[in-house]
């Protein structure tokens, strides 16, 4: 049961949408209604306001971070299985996939993943963040950069905690977050996909 909660717990968590709600409380349109309809940072970003990206950003992020953590905290004080630290971070993932919240309308997960991935271990969310950011770099295409950071995600996991649960975890991750990008690469494919920054 207590694993069950913390489950359900990182999932409610994850379904917290901060591109919805830093929107809301900043007065500007909800982001699934304009561009390219995902409640993330890169959407928000579309608005032209760069703190509310921002916001959004480290909101999703620390979301994750946060959901991995103390499902870790509390494993350790509640003699857990280790296995529901995995299990709460592919939930808190999932949350943000699909909020309860917001009628099962969430983003992308890039942010999200992010924060997990971060918490899991620290080098590998640096390994990934860094990943991003080279290839946003030469191409100036968001969904590029986590669809390239996402491949290399479980490769970097498992050169870095080993080829066990962890990687299998983040490759289920890896596989939701793919998914979740199969219109942005059939954009990809045809030439039509939207550039960072770029309002519409």
């Amino acid at each position: 049961m207590t694993t069950l909660l913390l489950i359900a717990g990182a999932y409610l968590i994850g379904s917290l949408s901060f591109a919805v709600i830093v929107s809301r409380t900043m007065g500007l349109p909800d982001p699934r209604s304009f561009g390219s309809g995902n409640p993330g940072a890169t959407n928000v970003l579309r608005t032209g306001r760069k703190l509310a990206a921002g916001l959004t950003l480290l909101g999703d992020a620390l979301k994750g971070w946060v959901a991995v953590m103390a499902a870790r905290t509390l494993a350790t004080q509640l003699d857990l299985p280790p296995g529901v630290v995995l299990l709460a971070a592919m939930a808190v993932f999932i949350g943000h996939l699909y909020p309860v919240f917001f009628r099962f309308r969430g983003g992308k997960g890039v942010a999200t993943a992010l924060g997990v991935l971060t918490a899991l271990d620290p080098w590998l969310g640096l390994a990934c963040l860094a990943t991003w950011l080279a290839v946003a770099a030469v191409f100036r295409i968001s969904s590029l950069s986590a669809l390239v950071a996402a491949v290399l995600a479980p490769v970097y996991a498992g050169l870095l905690m080993g080829w066990g649960d962890q990687a299998i975890a983040v490759l289920v991750i890896t596989l939701l977050l793919v998914y979740r990008h199969k219109s942005n690469l059939i954009k990809l494919v045809n030439g039509e996909e939207k550039r960072i920054g770029q309002k519409t």
